[in-house]
């Protein structure tokens, strides 16, 4: 855990339900941490997992409203220390990692639309907009209960290409998708 202190930006307080973050050198009150939905899952916080040949340990679980229902992402962080994001929807497993990059694709882009990055077509597979409703854990970036966002997904032989946006601001990742089947648990706290 002591490689891992350095990434965390925030926690949220299993005793009191509330998310704490960092700002600089003091501890700073960020609201409620929601209530999550509990339902089965492939793995947990605290659980360390084989995406492939990636070992990822869940440090965090954020969970987020699309209107009609809600998917889970986990924060944490490789055997290697770096920081990535699985995302699990409804039986759906992809691991991402922030882009420095801006694709040549905008929020309104339409499911369809085709653009070129990264040396391959790509092509948009989902547009629209999530809630973040519940937080568990720690992550390496501020979250808030409440926090709107825009995305856009895209795909391209098996890999996708996520964009978030919030006001001004966007970020993207980039992905790989698992079949759940092949995810396997090696370490369990």
């Amino acid at each position: 855990m002591p490689q891992q202190i350095g990434q965390v930006a925030m926690l949220t307080c299993p005793s009191c339900a509330t998310t704490l973050y960092l700002d600089g050198a003091r501890l700073r009150d960020a609201g409620q941490a929601g209530i999550v939905h509990d339902a089965p899952q492939l793995f947990r916080i605290g659980q360390t997992v084989r995406l492939g040949r990636v070992k990822f340990t869940a440090r965090g679980q954020a969970q987020f409203s699309y209107g009609r229902g809600w998917w889970d992402e986990f924060w944490g962080t490789t055997a290697g220390g770096e920081a990535r994001w699985v995302s699990v929807d409804e039986g759906d497993i992809v691991m991402q990692q922030p882009l420095d990059a801006r694709p040549p694709v905008r929020r309104s882009s339409r499911v369809g639309t085709a653009f070129e990055f990264d040396g391959a077509e790509w092509r948009v597979t989902e547009t629209g907009e999530g809630e973040c409703i519940a937080l568990r854990g720690s992550f390496g970036d501020r979250l808030l209960v409440g926090d709107r966002y825009a995305y856009v997904n895209a795909e391209s032989g098996g890999r996708l290409l996520s964009g978030e946006f919030r006001g001004s601001e966007q970020s993207w990742f980039l992905g790989q998708w698992f079949d759940p089947f092949e995810i396997a648990i090696e370490a369990d706290p």
